[in-house]
């Protein structure tokens, strides 16, 4: 079995409900995402993140370097035509596929993304004659609007089925009650509706350091603490220490190197972990204090708005160390996804 997983939106949860469905499953699965688009350079190899972690959660024994056709648009179209990456997918599909009870194709950010280079989801869906899985997220206005969109002008007639998964709803039950019955009303099958659970958000601060491609000058031994929120300070420190959030001693505070003022307070209240920014390194007494609290320093060379961005952007997958993470998402399928619809001929 061929199963295409997309979404609509970025960041919607593609790769953690391929999580969660192999491990209810336990069948022999494989794995490929034909357009990597969160490219990972490591020891001179190139394969994408999505994949190298699915490698490793799922213990696929396919090297991810394999698991992708490429990453750039402007590579594949000089490289490759329509038909030449039709055979390319295939054949990556025949070998890695041979001997698995089900593959699961996953795409890059959104139902669109590789279109120029035909490997957007519906071309795979259609070229590998595999299902199409669509995960939906967002506000109840955003979801409705992508299910309408969806099913008007989205072409899903030579696929021989397609449904959706409507993952992280706030507000479950006003969702199922009042919502879900207009959304079935599409006649597009919704296959489950996955509640939010604010854990899954939580992601380790050793993800977060290898993202930024961080520098870790102390406290290197305590990078497995979960980062429960992030607090941007470049403003004064008696404004920083009027916000609750920036006092919870549950936070990751980023600010410049050469605020010393904002790190002493970070510090005494006892942030996760300070973040600085700039390429600045602080005073030796900071760093020395910060070894001493246990207390992550990490330098980056990006200014804060831009480690903003880059945080925003991440999204918190689970390693195979969070046995915990991946327990939760296993319940959440187990609970709210019908599997055999999906599963079924």
């Amino acid at each position: 079995m061929n199963l295409v997983i997309t979404s609509m939106r970025r960041n919607a949860g593609k790769t953690t409900i391929i999580i969660g469905i192999a491990e209810v499953l336990r069948k022999k699965a494989g794995y490929i995402k034909p357009f990597g688009d969160r490219l990972v350079y490591r020891k001179k190899r190139l394969w994408d993140y999505d994949a190298a972690l699915l490698t490793n959660l799922l213990g696929l024994t396919d090297n991810p370097e394999d698991m992708s056709i490429g990453f750039h648009h402007s590579k594949l179209l000089y490289m490759l035509d329509e038909e030449g990456t039709k055979k390319k997918l295939l054949e990556s599909l025949s070998r890695i596929g041979n001997g698995k009870e089900i593959t699961f194709i996953e795409t890059g950010k959104d139902i669109t993304y590789g279109s120029a280079v035909h490997l957007d989801a519906i071309s795979l869906a259609e070229d590998v004659a595999g299902q199409l899985l669509v995960v939906l997220s967002g506000s109840e206005e955003t979801i409705l609007d992508d299910i309408t969109f969806l099913e008007k002008y989205i072409r899903l007639e030579n696929i021989a089925k397609a449904g959706v998964i409507i993952n992280k709803v706030t507000d479950y039950d006003e969702f199922k009650n009042i919502c879900l019955p207009r959304i079935c009303e599409s006649g597009i099958p919704v296959y489950g509706v996955i509640p939010y659970e604010r854990t899954l958000r939580y992601f380790s601060l050793r993800s977060l350091s290898d993202h930024l491609f961080a520098k870790i000058i102390a406290g290197e031994g305590d990078l497995d603490q979960k980062v429960k929120d992030v607090f941007y300070a470049p403003m004064s420190v008696e404004v920083a220490l009027k916000d609750p959030l920036f006092r919870s001693g549950e936070s990751v505070v980023v600010t410049s190197g050469d605020r010393s003022d904002i790190i002493v307070a970070a510090l005494e209240n006892h942030a996760t972990a300070i973040i600085l920014t700039d390429g600045i390194v602080p005073a030796t007494n900071l760093i020395s204090r910060s070894n001493e609290q246990r207390t992550p320093l990490l330098i980056v060379s990006a200014n804060i708005r831009r480690v903003s961005e880059q945080i925003d952007l991440l999204e918190p997958l689970p390693t195979g160390e969070e046995t915990d993470k991946i327990a939760t998402i296993t319940r959440l399928i187990q609970e709210h996804v019908d599997l055999g619809c999906i599963i079924s001929p």
